[in-house]
Protein backbone atom coordinates (compact mmCIF):
# COMPACT_ATOMS: atom_id res chain seq x y z
CA UNK A 1 0.00 0.00 0.00
CA UNK A 2 1.49 3.54 -0.78
CA UNK A 3 -0.70 5.71 0.91
CA UNK A 4 -3.32 5.04 3.28
CA UNK A 5 -5.49 7.33 1.57
CA UNK A 6 -6.30 8.03 -2.14
CA UNK A 7 -9.35 10.26 -2.27
CA UNK A 8 -11.09 12.44 -0.40
CA UNK A 9 -14.63 14.56 -0.89
CA UNK A 10 -14.91 18.29 1.02
CA UNK A 11 -18.67 18.39 1.28
CA UNK A 12 -19.75 21.93 0.43
CA UNK A 13 -23.35 23.71 0.39
CA UNK A 14 -22.34 26.48 -1.94
CA UNK A 15 -19.56 24.92 -4.59
CA UNK A 16 -18.88 28.72 -6.16
CA UNK A 17 -17.72 30.03 -2.35
CA UNK A 18 -16.24 26.63 -1.67
CA UNK A 19 -14.20 26.86 -4.75
CA UNK A 20 -13.20 30.19 -4.59
CA UNK A 21 -12.01 29.50 -0.68
CA UNK A 22 -10.19 26.49 -1.90
CA UNK A 23 -8.71 27.83 -4.94
CA UNK A 24 -7.24 30.70 -2.91
CA UNK A 25 -5.97 29.29 0.09
CA UNK A 26 -4.45 26.63 -1.87
CA UNK A 27 -3.09 28.05 -5.02
CA UNK A 28 -4.21 25.12 -7.12
CA UNK A 29 -6.81 25.13 -10.01
CA UNK A 30 -10.01 23.13 -9.03
CA UNK A 31 -11.59 21.47 -11.86
CA UNK A 32 -15.05 21.28 -11.94
CA UNK A 33 -16.56 17.50 -12.94
CA UNK A 34 -20.30 17.72 -12.72
CA UNK A 35 -22.57 14.83 -12.61
CA UNK A 36 -25.84 16.99 -13.61
CA UNK A 37 -27.88 12.92 -13.54
CA UNK A 38 -27.15 12.68 -10.19
CA UNK A 39 -27.84 16.76 -9.24
CA UNK A 40 -24.32 17.04 -8.22
CA UNK A 41 -21.77 19.88 -8.26
CA UNK A 42 -17.92 18.62 -8.22
CA UNK A 43 -14.65 20.06 -8.30
CA UNK A 44 -11.42 18.26 -8.18
CA UNK A 45 -8.27 19.76 -6.63
CA UNK A 46 -5.12 19.41 -8.84
CA UNK A 47 -3.33 16.03 -7.63
CA UNK A 48 -0.21 14.29 -9.59
CA UNK A 49 -1.82 11.51 -11.33
CA UNK A 50 1.49 10.40 -12.42
CA UNK A 51 3.04 9.51 -9.05
CA UNK A 52 -0.23 8.08 -7.82
CA UNK A 53 -0.70 10.63 -5.13
CA UNK A 54 -3.70 11.26 -3.09
CA UNK A 55 -6.19 13.51 -4.83
CA UNK A 56 -9.36 14.90 -3.63
CA UNK A 57 -12.59 17.18 -4.77
CA UNK A 58 -15.23 19.49 -3.36
CA UNK A 59 -18.69 17.82 -3.56
CA UNK A 60 -21.72 19.78 -3.27
CA UNK A 61 -25.55 17.55 -3.77
CA UNK A 62 -27.93 15.68 -1.86
CA UNK A 63 -26.38 14.23 1.87
CA UNK A 64 -23.64 16.44 1.66
CA UNK A 65 -23.05 18.12 5.03
CA UNK A 66 -20.83 19.55 6.23
CA UNK A 67 -19.33 19.27 9.74
CA UNK A 68 -16.75 20.15 12.37
CA UNK A 69 -16.69 16.71 13.83
CA UNK A 70 -15.46 13.64 12.40
CA UNK A 71 -12.55 12.46 10.21
CA UNK A 72 -10.05 15.65 9.80
CA UNK A 73 -8.46 16.10 6.28
CA UNK A 74 -5.24 17.48 6.33
CA UNK A 75 -4.40 19.01 3.48
CA UNK A 76 -0.85 20.20 1.91
CA UNK A 77 0.28 23.28 2.64
CA UNK A 78 3.15 23.73 0.69
CA UNK A 79 6.64 24.53 1.37
CA UNK A 80 5.64 27.07 4.07
CA UNK A 81 2.28 26.36 5.75
CA UNK A 82 1.64 30.47 6.34
CA UNK A 83 1.55 31.00 2.53
CA UNK A 84 -1.93 29.10 3.01
CA UNK A 85 -3.00 30.06 6.71
CA UNK A 86 -2.45 33.88 6.63
CA UNK A 87 -5.27 33.39 3.19
CA UNK A 88 -7.91 31.87 5.47
CA UNK A 89 -9.29 34.35 7.62
CA UNK A 90 -9.52 37.04 4.50
CA UNK A 91 -11.43 34.53 2.49
CA UNK A 92 -14.33 33.68 4.97
CA UNK A 93 -12.66 31.10 6.62
CA UNK A 94 -11.84 31.29 10.69
CA UNK A 95 -8.65 29.86 11.96
CA UNK A 96 -9.09 27.11 14.68
CA UNK A 97 -5.37 25.98 15.64
CA UNK A 98 -2.24 28.32 14.52
CA UNK A 99 0.63 27.16 13.26
CA UNK A 100 1.70 24.14 15.49
CA UNK A 101 5.31 22.54 15.52
CA UNK A 102 5.06 18.91 15.43
CA UNK A 103 9.07 18.11 15.66
CA UNK A 104 10.49 16.35 12.36
CA UNK A 105 7.44 15.84 11.21
CA UNK A 106 6.85 19.97 10.26
CA UNK A 107 3.62 21.83 11.15
CA UNK A 108 -0.05 21.92 11.33
CA UNK A 109 -2.88 23.74 11.57
CA UNK A 110 -6.37 23.79 11.23
CA UNK A 111 -9.38 26.10 10.01
CA UNK A 112 -13.45 26.00 9.26
CA UNK A 113 -13.71 26.65 6.08
CA UNK A 114 -16.28 28.94 4.21
CA UNK A 115 -19.07 25.84 4.26
CA UNK A 116 -18.25 24.97 8.44
CA UNK A 117 -15.76 21.94 7.60
CA UNK A 118 -12.93 21.60 10.41
CA UNK A 119 -10.22 20.97 7.52
CA UNK A 120 -6.14 21.18 8.04
CA UNK A 121 -2.74 21.50 6.78
CA UNK A 122 0.35 20.62 7.06
CA UNK A 123 3.99 21.60 5.91
CA UNK A 124 7.15 20.80 6.36
CA UNK A 125 8.19 24.93 7.38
Amino acid sequence: MRNAVNWFEIPVKDYNRAKQFYSTVMGSKITDHPMPEQNIKYGIFEYDEDNNCVGGAIIEGEGQNPTTDGATIYLNGGDNLNDALEKVEVNGGKIMMPKTDIGTFGFIAQFIDTEGNLVALHSIM
